[in-house]
């Protein structure tokens, strides 16, 4: 077999996964605005949002049972097909002007759900794919991070050109044909990656029972992993002290102290485009860094300094320039957390391990934004931004003071006997 063909299945998963990406960065603006639109109501705003992002977490987290029996594949696929039914559908009824607040939340609320499903499916088929491309796990997950990245700086801006030249409701249609070109790409590149022999024997029927008992299984083996444990209380600590920042911080200080809305736009493009440079990085240097150092450097470089310079500095240049090289660092790690779970996760648990972790990068996000509105308000933005980013460097310091982490390095191959 070429080398082409050897990676296509792998670069159909990352092409699908941009894709979608992409189309979903575009709902993500267009779904807001016409709520605002037709409602005129920011209650309902954060209503439909919560209603897509909670079905999706919850799903992530709990749909590894059913993405068992399903097939890896075939839930991807199911998942994309449904969620672009449901978005051709706010599409249709808002092209109409006729879309009630109820039947918007049923709607992108089922979007929600079988994207966390498909999302679940999606990881775990790429140690599989990286194997028949040849590939390390560490070059696989950083491009399928990358293109994460990738979706969100193509899909953001493009939004705001869409919903200001064809209007929201048909970038909402473009967002569902992106889910049918994901299903198409990987109809046609990805086979299915597991065999027969591979797969859990189980009964043919899903009973509540079962189902609870394979989630326990996953959970069990989450709670018996410290590394995995610690990593994921390390990735709920930071993500809910980014958003404050993303969502709070930065937005005050643009307002407040630059008086440009355009700088909270330079800023955070500046450290999206730096993560993308970071996870490209880690995927092209692949297996040849030292893990453990690398991730806790990279960490720690990553994570404090952006908060200190919001603190600190009204200069744009300077302050885009500290999130551009902190997000350079902040991309590093991602490749890294990928391969170690591959790695550590027997195949049969990743549907449940790997998506109990996933979602539980959603969970500080809601509570982030609420933590940054309360300290600003009550201390204000130099000292929210100083106890923010004292906290993010003591939860960041951990991967270099504790042993538990040093556990991230490769384990050495087998001796044969």
């Amino acid at each position: 077999m070429s080398d082409t063909a050897r990676r296509a299945p792998l670069l159909g998963l990352i092409g699908a996964y941009l894709v979608s990406g992409a189309g979903t960065a575009l709902s993500a603006i267009a779904i807001p605005w016409l709520v605002l639109v037709t409602t005129g109501s920011a209650v309902a705003t954060g209503l439909v949002g919560f209603a897509e992002m909670a079905p999706y977490v919850l799903l992530q987290a709990t749909a590894g049972p059913l993405v068992d029996r399903i097939g890896l594949r075939r839930t991807f696929l199911i998942g994309n097909l449904v969620a672009a039914a449901a978005v051709f559908a706010v599409f249709l009824l808002g092209a109409l002007d006729d879309l009630p607040l109820g039947a918007l939340v049923a709607l992108v609320a089922v979007a929600g759900a079988v994207r966390g499903a498909a999302d679940a499916a999606s990881t775990p088929m790429i140690p599989p794919l990286a194997r028949l491309a040849h590939w390390s796990d560490e070059r696989a997950v950083g491009l399928y991070s990358g293109a994460n990245r990738a979706a969100l700086l193509i899909g953001m801006p493009l939004a705001g050109v869409l919903v200001a030249l064809v209007g929201p409701a048909v970038t909402i249609l473009i967002d569902s044909l992106s889910f049918l070109c994901a299903v198409v790409v990987v109809a046609a590149t990805v086979p299915r990656v597991r065999p027969e022999s591979e797969m859990p024997t189980v009964a043919p029927r899903l009973g509540p029972r079962a189902y609870f008992a394979e989630l326990r299984e996953g959970l069990r083996f989450l709670r018996a992993d410290r590394l995995l444990l610690s990593l994921m209380a390390l990735i709920v600590l930071t993500n809910l002290l980014d958003q404050a920042m993303s969502a709070v911080f930065l937005p005050v200080w643009a307002h407040d102290r630059v008086h440009d809305a355009v700088a909270f736009g330079v800023v955070g493009g500046a450290s999206g485009f730096g993560m993308l440079a970071g996870v490209l990085l880690t995927a092209w240097l692949g297996r040849r860094l030292p893990r453990w150092l690398t991730f806790a450097c990279c960490t720690l470089l990553a994570s404090a300094p952006p908060f200190f310079a919001v603190a600190g500095w009204t200069s744009v240049v300077a302050v885009a320039a500290v999130f551009f090289v902190c997000g350079v660092f902040g991309g590093v790690p991602n490749p890294i957390i990928g391969a170690v779970q591959y790695e550590r996760v027997p195949a049969l648990l990743q549907t449940r391990v790997l998506g109990a972790m996933k979602a539980s990068a959603y969970l500080g996000v809601p509570f982030g934004s609420l933590l940054g509105g309360l300290l600003a308000q009550g201390v204000g933005l130099t000292w929210a931004c100083v106890c923010a980013g004292v906290a993010m460097l003591l939860a960041t310091v951990a991967p270099l003071v504790f042993p538990v982490w040093r556990q991230l390095d490769r384990l050495p191959l087998p001796v044969a006997g």
